[in-house]
This record gives C-alpha cells, sequence and structure tokens, in this order.
C-alpha cells in the first residue's frame, strides 16, 4: 500500500515538474553530444520524496538526422542507488510539446534501456516518426545516500 501511494506521488509530481518547469537548460553550456554545431550536456536535478529516497530528474538531448536510416534509437542508463520497485519513467519533448511517454524496468544491476521506433518502413514507404532536435527527460527513484542501500 505504501509503495502504491509513494508510486502515484511520484507519478503526479512527474506530471507536475514536467508542465510547471520550462525549459531552463538550453544554453551556453559545456557538453559532449554535438548538435547544430553545439555541445550539450545532460542535466540532473534531485527532489527528495522522503529523508530517504528522492526523485532524480536527468535532461538530455537527442539528435535524430534528417539523413537517419536507421529504425531505432534508445535511451539506457545504470542507476547505482535505485530504489528497487520503481521503473525509470521517460518522457519526450519536440519545441517543449510532449511527443512520447514511455517507463521502462531497472535490472537488478540497476541498467536499464528503452528502445523505441524512430523511422517506420512498410514495403516502398518510409515514414520518420522522429526527426530534428529533442529534449529527452528521464525520471528515476534513488536513495538520497549510498549508506541507506540495505
Amino acid at each position: 500500500m505504501n509503495k502504491l501511494v509513494l508510486f502515484s506521488s511520484l507519478l503526479i509530481l512527474t506530471f507536475l515538474l514536467t508542465f510547471s518547469i520550462d525549459s531552463a537548460f538550453a544554453h551556453p553550456h559545456s557538453g559532449q553530444v554535438l548538435i547544430n554545431n553545439h555541445t550539450h550536456e545532460s542535466q540532473t536535478e534531485i527532489t527528495p520524496l522522503t529523508g530517504m529516497i528522492a526523485l532524480e530528474k536527468s535532461t538530455i538531448f537527442f539528435h535524430s538526422p534528417e539523413e537517419n536510416s536507421l529504425p531505432w534509437a534508445f535511451v539506457e542508463g545504470n542507476i547505482a542507488n535505485h530504489v528497487e520497485g520503481y521503473p525509470v519513467i521517460i518522457q519526450i519533448f519536440k519545441n517543449n510539446d510532449a511527443v512520447h511517454f514511455a517507463q521502462t524496468n531497472v535490472e537488478e544491476d540497476g541498467d536499464y534501456e528503452y528502445k523505441f521506433r524512430v523511422l517506420n518502413s512498410d514495403g516502398n514507404n518510409t515514414t520518420k516518426i522522429f526527426d530534428g532536435d529533442y529534449l529527452i527527460k528521464i525520471f528515476k527513484v534513488v536513495y538520497l545516500n549510498q549508506e541507506s542501500i540495505i
């Protein structure tokens, strides 16, 4: 019952943060991902939920080039201090408009991966599902302190 209440609160908090926070992580900043001749680095925020756990939000950039011919893209990572029983929530935005929501489970070792289609081919007809620049928000429930992990 406690996990259900906490997960419901987490989901509500996720939606509130999504619609109440403008995309403030734009320019200028250094980073590792080159998009339109500008580099971007992931941004991370921690919002405590209780004295032991928190919601960690990472914001990254994704670019699907016009000449892309690969059908799949993915979001993956590893959470060192993951709270068991909580999925990773992934939200994808283009021009501050939500275009895709997903959730994926976290493995025992903290790994997670979500694969999504960026290009659809049906015979001779090819449709681009994702094209251009996107902002991806990744929400994870984590322990505030490594010592909290039992």
